[in-house]
């Protein structure tokens, strides 16, 4: 469009937008911000706006729409949330002073990553911006917090492991150079999986001298004093972090005063779907807190432990000095309950430091704002009263680091009246007393008020109009106002200055010049009120680190309260903390369940899991028997004991784990093509590829999103890898049963089931873990149970019989085959059981014989026999003790004796099936 056409205003509108394509631009005009053009389409539509219209010197009018300046933060916070970003362009100069067109600029731009809004924010976590620089030596990855001040960085090799920094930090925005969209990194995955948006940033913004400079700059220090002279990934990621916070905040942003290195090997890692499965932060269906083991922990008081609360769960702890520095000072908080109770009670009263301070140092604080910070640091000493009867080394660390800074209380109670207004601009901040020239004024204001009404009293002797009045107007001034009725008592001295439906309104030469005084003083006194607030503010924002070091530690007093509170009510135990990779729990309960179930009857289960012996249980028994319950509740205990809390258990001894992994539950990627089936391989290769012996491997129906001989295999492979070379400790709970014939053939695999009985002809869960293993899926019991009509159970159990006769073995002998033989699968497609079977079984339904006859070459020690035919090392054969079978009998007549011969107490399932088969095939039984 050509610009000549268009009137001067739309023109620097226009010049302004050119600055910010990617924004939708606030343009303050009055008392309005209004939008233009395609950001008004965008906005109106949004923000359910009217889309209306402007004359801009164009025959057609540009579309237009606005919001109140006044109600800008709630409008911002909903298109930020939509994924856009917000440029705020404010009147610079005065209207009333400005010559021409008012100045406008933009004054900040808003954006997922660098929102401060209290309306856009959860106070009880953070609001991270994640700053990924690539190149070919690896990734600099710095995290921001710009409503908290909060900077970390660190580096990783691989993409991998800046999946996990993004599931850490869970940001709501990256910025990032232009080689890392080439890098490997699906950024289409990332966006969709952790719902943010990306940002590329200009090569120059990467160049290493510039980066130091602004780093040093900012931190008023050498890069070496920093901490990151020898960091180059870490000093370039952090360096376009507070490039990016500096070009969208336009302030100095003081707040951020300390940036903090970390390696990602101090913490336990937590993927995002441990995070999911586990239902840490948020449930998996409704997304919601209640439900989650962050709402049983979470009896924080203040914005601050919360949010701190919420890192102990991201960010597990692996220094077990650390783990039992907190576990002493829960210990020692529960011992003292009253005074525990006293300090949680001071806390309540305590508002978010953190994010006032953010405020301060924007200059976005309000006089309120400081009444809540000061209302904040009255508690200060009565805390540290209470805490100087600890002896905890936490504990007393936590007194020495929490400052009183009575003195800024002290100031903030002189400066600002108790119950101030919210503006900072229309007067009423300031105490009378604090400044004498603010007193004058306020005198003159008092004075004037009372001039004011004798005036008043006077003209209504005068012209004997009883009911005239002295108002004010904010557009007038002054004025007299008189009703119609007596409009012809109004003397002519009067000046009429309003006509009103109802009313005249008049002024005078003494009226005048009352006005020019009284308001002259409110001016000048609004004014001066607005400085000494402003002074205020500042010399607050210039104790930024000693806020900064006192919030930290009330936050970490609130997250310890919390925690022993917790650990009272729900009578928890202080767990042992090894380093020999030993697992043991006695009585361990599920900490969500237990306290979601209303009778309060959590039946207790015990876990043992170490590096040799016992290192992985593979738990059978039907769905809903309460498998995937128990090795949950295993994972939220080991993690309970990272973060330095009590545990669910009467005894806990729990190794430091690196990572904690699962694989639970299955769910389609549709949007990229997966399935179900492909995102569960994709996780178990994941498990596989990424997990030490250190870890803890949570594993629940591996490979049931295919066809039963595929999925069965797999499983097998699977705990056979893990058995041999990943070493790690495992719970793998698994509908498939034949999976039980791995005990005594792989090192350290022990097997469990969930106990269940019969009751009426209808199986029954007792939800005790117990050794041994299930010896079928009770599939049609738990479709029973699940409302499944009657004829289809009946009809199920009759197809379920008959399959279960199938003479698999003896079909497979006709074709000179044995199970686990290379011949399998001809002999399948002899016996009818081919690549459709998963059709006609059900997962873990198909008969022994069958599944034996797909065995994986790897595993053939299932079927008792390798390929060869001779008893595999360390296998069980059918009669037990001797090694060798006993000669089938020759008759019937002497089948008793070959029973008798046969010891069943070393007999596997899956022997005494075939063995079952065998006899049947050589009297040719029906």
């Amino acid at each position: 469009m050509a610009e000549k056409k268009l009137s001067p205003m739309m023109a620097e509108y226009l010049e302004t937008k050119k600055q910010y394509p990617d924004c939708i631009l606030f343009y303050r005009i009055g008392d309005f911000y209004e939008m233009f053009y395609e950001d008004a389409k965008t906005a109106s539509s949004v923000l359910d706006l009217v889309l209306t219209g402007k004359d801009c010197g164009q025959a057609e009018r540009a579309p237009m729409c606005g919001i109140p300046f006044h109600a800008a933060d709630s409008y911002v916070t909903r298109l930020v949330g939509a994924g856009y970003k917000v440029a705020i362009a404010e009147q610079l100069e005065d209207p009333k002073l400005a010559k021409g067109l008012v100045k406008r600029g933009v004054i900040r731009v808003v954006t997922p990553g660098t929102l401060t809004a209290e309306q856009g924010l959860d106070e009880t976590k953070n609001n991270f911006l994640m700053s990924i620089f690539y190149d070919a030596s690896g990734f600099g990855v710095s995290s921001v917090d710009v409503s908290t001040g909060e900077f970390l960085t660190t580096t990783c090799g691989t993409v991998k492991e800046v999946l996990d920094e993004l599931s850490r930090f869970q940001p709501a925005e990256i910025v990032c150079n232009q080689a890392f969209m080439i890098s490997g990194a699906d950024t289409d995955f990332i966006k969709e999986r952790f719902n943010l948006i990306i940002t590329e940033l200009e090569d120059g913004v990467y160049k290493d001298e510039a980066a130091t400079k602004l780093l040093e700059e900012h931190f008023h220090a050498s890069i070496q004093g920093i901490g990151l002279a020898d960091r180059d990934l870490s000093r370039l990621s952090a360096a376009a972090a507070l490039h990016y916070v500096y070009e969208t905040q336009k302030n100095s942003v003081a707040h951020i005063s300390n940036i903090r290195y970390y390696a990602s090997s101090q913490y336990m890692i937590i993927d995002t779907a441990t995070q999911r499965n586990l239902e840490l932060i948020e449930t998996m269906r409704e997304k919601k807190k209640r439900g989650t083991l962050l709402w049983v922990l979470d009896k924080t008081r203040t914005a601050m432990g919360a949010r701190m609360l919420r890192r102990f769960l991201e960010q597990p702890l692996i220094d077990r000095a650390q783990i039992l520095a907190r576990q002493d000072a829960i210990e020692e908080l529960c011992g003292h309950y009253i005074d525990r109770e006293e300090m949680s009670e001071y806390l309540n009263t305590v508002y978010d430091f953190e994010r006032l301070l953010g405020k301060i140092c924007y200059k976005t604080a309000n006089p309120r704002d400081l009444i809540a910070f000061k209302q904040s640091l009255r508690m200060l000493p009565d805390i540290r009263q209470e805490l100087g009867l600890f002896q905890s080394p936490l504990m007393k660390e936590i007194y020495e680091g929490i400052d009183e800074m009575q003195e800024l209380y002290q100031r903030i109670d002189q400066a600002i009246v108790e119950d101030p207004p919210v503006s900072s601009r229309d007067g009423g901040i300031i105490r009378e007393g604090y400044h004498a020239e603010a007193d004058r004024y306020m005198q003159s204001k008092l004075n004037g008020k009372q001039w004011l009404a004798e005036l008043e009293q006077r003209e209504r002797e005068r012209t004997g109009i009883k009911t005239l009045k002295v108002k004010f107007n904010r557009i007038f001034g002054y004025c007299i106002e008189v009703t119609n009725s007596f409009k012809d008592l109004v003397p002519a001295d009067y000046i009429r200055k309003q006509t009103l439906t109802g009313a005249e309104r008049y002024t005078t030469e003494e009226l005048e010049k009352l006005q020019n005084e009284i308001l002259g003083a409110e001016e000048k006194l609004h004014q001066l009120e607005y400085e000494l607030f402003c002074d205020v503010r500042d010399t607050i924002a210039e104790n930024v680190q000693r806020v900064q070091k006192t919030s930290h530690y009330v936050a970490l007093l609130d997250c310890l309260i919390s925690l022993s509170k917790v650990a009272t009510s729900n009578n928890y135990c202080r767990p042992e903390i090894n380093e020999a990779g030993r697992i043991e729990i006695r009585d361990g309960r599920h900490p969500v369940i237990e306290k979601l179930l209303q009778d309060g009857m959590f039946v207790t289960n015990d876990t043992r899991l170490d590096d040799a012996a016992d290192r992985i249980a593979i738990i059978t028994g039907p769905n809903m028997a309460g498998k995937s319950t128990y090795m949950r509740q295993v994972a939220l205990i080991v993690l309970m004991a990272s973060i330095g809390s009590f545990v669910p258990a009467s005894h806990a001894d729990i190794s430091i784990c690196d990572r904690i992994f699962t694989r639970v539950g299955a769910s389609d990627d549709l949007a990229s093509g997966q399935s179900t089936f492909m995102v569960e391989m994709n996780e178990v290769a994941n498990i596989l590829r990424n997990a030490t012996t250190k870890s803890l491997l949570i594993l629940d129906e591996i490979g049931r999103g295919t066809s039963t001989f595929d999925g069965l295999s797999i499983a097998w492979a699977v705990v056979e890898y893990i058995a041999k070379v990943v070493r790690a400790k495992t719970l793998f709970a698994t509908h498939y049963h034949e999976l039980t014939e791995l005990e005594g053939r792989l090192d350290g695999v022990n097997n469990y089931c969930i106990a269940v009985t019969n009751h009426d002809q209808d199986i029954v869960f007792l939800r005790k873990i117990i050794p041994g293993g299930a010896d079928q899926s009770y599939g049609i019991d738990v479709a029973s149970l699940a409302g499944v009509p009657r004829p289809v159970i009946e009809r199920a159990k009759e197809i379920a019989a008959e399959l279960s006769d199938a003479d698999i073995l003896a079909k497979a002998r006709e074709l000179d085959c044995e199970p686990g033989f290379r011949q399998e699968s001809l002999a399948l497609e002899e016996s009818g059981a081919g690549a459709d079977s998963d059709l006609l079984f059900g997962a873990g339904d198909a008969p022994n014989g069958m599944v034996a006859e797909r065995m994986p070459e790897a595993t053939r020690g299932a079927a008792g026999s390798t390929a060869d035919g001779t008893a595999p090392a360390g296998a069980t054969t059918p009669a037990g003790a001797a090694g060798t079978e006993p000669a089938l009998p020759a008759s019937i007549r002497d089948a008793l004796d070959y029973l008798r011969s046969i010891d069943i107490n070393h007999m596997t399932p899956l022997d005494a099936m075939n063995t079952l088969y065998e006899l049947k095939d050589r009297f040719q039984l029906s």
